[in-house]
């Protein structure tokens, strides 16, 4: 069995969490279709023992921060909040960068008025948002924003999302890096040589779309998979089941955010966490064809 619970900082984390981004509206931009349904999820995922939830300020923007607070706060102890900065969304609802120092401030300080936080528990640096060239902000000026949010007490820990293996290196030269959340799973494994290099540092991997996304067929893709189908049936298991355990299974650090606005799903994804993969499935497993990058 898998280990069951990670540190972050003062908190202990179960293996599997909670995306929220899927409780905004489509594109995750304005309300949810069915606000009801996303307080249900919300409240359920606690009742379950989620003890982290992924959010950002963007998705929305604000909606899912609010939705949050209005569902769990105040917060049950030992819930680990965290979010992302680096972008923002345009009145159309396009991606844009926001990664300039006044700007990450800004969203720092807007996800804890959204989220009624006196302190954010994990920030993550979103590398990429909204440019295909490099950014124009050197990363020791965005790093060293969230290093003075930290020293005020509006931060915990710092991550970094969307990062190469070298963008990873040229981070830790400047602070600490408790955590990576990267595009990564079963059918995805293009970021390997990150996963590896959190591995030799101890830091914790969080990946997201860990079972696909609408542009590389998500669960039902998953399903298809001769290799994913027959370690599913072995464990009379569903195939979005076995991806995570396979995740778990990948590093002692790893903490799949899957997300979801279906009570059924939700639980479905939870309850991954309780198969145990052995030598013989992994092999298995190994024969999963690529399914490619989930884009966002």
């Amino acid at each position: 069995m898998a280990k069951q619970t990670v540190s972050l900082g003062d908190k202990a984390v179960r293996r599997i969490g909670f995306g929220a981004m899927p409780l905004a509206g489509p594109g995750v931009f304005g309300p949810p279709k069915d606000p009801d349904a996303a307080r249900a999820v919300l409240r359920r995922a606690v009742e379950l023992g989620v003890d982290h939830i992924d959010t950002a300020q963007v998705y929305g923007p604000d909606v899912v921060n609010e939705l949050i607070a209005e569902v769990l706060h105040p917060y049950p102890d030992g819930l680990l909040i965290a979010t992302k900065v680096g972008g923002a969304r345009d009145a159309t609802g396009a991606w844009i960068r926001a990664s300039r120092p006044e700007q990450l401030r800004v969203t720092v300080e807007q996800d804890l008025r959204t989220l009624r936080l006196d302190r954010i528990d994990l920030v993550y640096l979103r590398l990429g948002v909204g440019g295909s060239g490099p950014d124009p902000v050197p990363l020791a000026d965005r790093l060293g924003t969230l290093t003075e949010l930290r020293d005020e007490g509006k931060v915990g820990l710092i991550g970094l999302s969307a990062a190469s293996a070298d963008d990873l290196k040229a981070a830790l030269g400047i602070a600490p890096i408790a955590a990576v959340q990267n595009a990564y799973g079963i059918g995805n494994r293009a970021d390997e040589p990150v996963l590896e290099l959190c591995r030799e540092r101890g830091i914790a991997y969080v990946p997201y779309y860990p079972l696909g996304s609408a542009f590389t067929g998500g669960p039902q893709a998953l399903a298809n998979d001769p290799a994913i189908a027959s370690v599913a049936a072995k464990h009379h298991a569903t195939a979005s089941q076995i991806a995570l355990a396979w995740l778990l299974a990948r590093y002692d650090r790893m903490l799949p955010i899957p997300g979801t606005s279906s009570l059924a799903h939700l639980e479905e994804n939870l309850a991954a966490a309780r198969i145990p993969l052995d030598e013989d499935d992994l092999n298995v497993l190994e024969k999963v064809r690529p399914l490619g990058p989930p884009v966002l």
